[in-house]
């Protein structure tokens, strides 16, 4: 054991921890009991039998992750369950992803597991433990403004890491029970840390990608999932002009350069999609800068919603650099976002984040690029 049972008669405050099997969330379990917690692990197992025991990298509920955890939840001495989540993931994150691409748009499947599935079925799931409080190994940093009585996200220190965008979409109440131990930490303490502690993954490699795809092949996952024929159709220019021959829609997204097997004077990336005529639209590198999105399904965090015109840093994907951008009000859900200079790719279904001094301000779903 590597952190010793303390013998205190005041009852510890009880927080239960996902652990994923991986470095970060076991750092993140050992550090809330070296503070006095008493720490529960949890791991979800998020797909079928015949899927949850394949042994890949990127899963992060195959049977060496959930053995991987057990293991670390043994030495640190705590609780451990694993919850069968499988059929509401298929329901809310593995249907929408296969709806979305089917739909011609491009989604974010981490931002919605992270509402549905870690901030909202593993607090119900620590109520029936009699814990309030739900932690995770996320580079990001949770924060409260006694002046607005409002909770929000705040980027990790650890900017190559901080996953603050992937969090945009977190109510008020989930905020309140949510906890990150690594808020403070970069990936490289992280695992300095966890060999010094004797965590058994300190040394795990991370997940990339989207972690229920096993082969990468979005298109065939899907075909498999929903029964939906995956069509050929023509891939044209602006003009219309057919250019070449798509593989089926679910093979492309906004801003795709590669695959698409098309000689040309220059670069060619895809800048539409054109689901009623099942064809991709690609033009040059020019035809995918665009200034101004329209954002809908909104989420305001660090205020309760939108006034006038608001001056923010917009992230229109993950790996986007911030960017200084404008954001207007058209309706009660709906915002204009006109950034200072041209961003390559705004894509629709994508998430836009917005950010104030690293504090997430909200953010919402790119319904339309302008």
């Amino acid at each position: 054991m590597i952190f010793p049972k303390r013998s205190s008669k005041k009852k510890r405050e009880r927080i239960v921890v996902a652990m994923s099997g991986g470095v970060d969330s076991s750092l993140a379990a050992g550090l809330l009991l070296k503070k006095g917690y008493e720490v529960i692990g949890v791991t979800f197992k998020m797909w079928p039998k015949e899927e949850c025991g394949a042994s890949f990298g990127r899963a992060c509920c195959n049977l060496e992750a959930v053995t991987r955890a057990r293991a670390v939840a043994g030495d640190l001495g705590i609780p451990y369950y694993v919850f069968d989540f499988s059929k509401e993931f298929k329901a809310k994150v593995i249907d929408y992803f296969c709806e979305e691409y089917l739909k011609g748009r491009t989604p974010n499947p981490c931002v919605i597991c992270n509402e549905k599935i870690k901030f909202g079925l593993l607090h119900e799931k620590a109520l029936a433990l009699d814990a309030l409080s739900i932690a995770t190994g996320h580079y990001a940093d949770r924060g409260f403004d006694k002046k607005t009585g409002r909770f929000f996200i705040k980027e990790g220190l650890d900017k190559e890491k901080d996953q603050s965008y992937f969090l945009f979409s977190l109510s008020q109440e989930q905020l309140r029970y949510s906890v990150f131990p690594l808020s403070g930490y970069t990936k490289k303490k992280v695992r300095v840390d966890a060999k010094r502690l004797k965590i058994k993954t300190h040394n795990t490699v991370s997940s990339q990608d989207i972690c229920f795809i096993q082969d990468l092949d979005y298109a065939e996952y899907i075909r498999k999932k929903t029964g939906v024929a995956i069509k050929e159709g023509d891939i044209v220019n602006k003009e219309g002009k057919v250019l070449g021959i798509h593989k089926g829609i679910p093979y492309y997204t906004i801003g795709q350069r590669r695959g698409l097997g098309i000689a040309y004077s220059e670069p060619l990336y895809v800048t539409g999609i054109d689901m009623s005529r099942n064809r991709v639209i690609v033009g040059v590198k020019r035809d995918v800068l665009k200034k101004s999105l329209l954002a809908h399904r909104l989420n305001w965090m660090a205020i309760k919603e939108i006034g006038g015109d608001l001056r923010v840093k917009a992230k229109i994907r993950y790996n986007h650099k911030a960017e200084n951008a404008t954001v207007s009000r058209l309706g009660t859900d709906l915002v204009r976002v006109d950034f200072d200079s041209p961003q390559e790719a705004p894509t629709p279904g994508q998430a836009a984040v917005f950010y104030n001094k690293g504090i997430v301000v909200g953010g919402g779903w790119i319904k339309k690029v302008l």
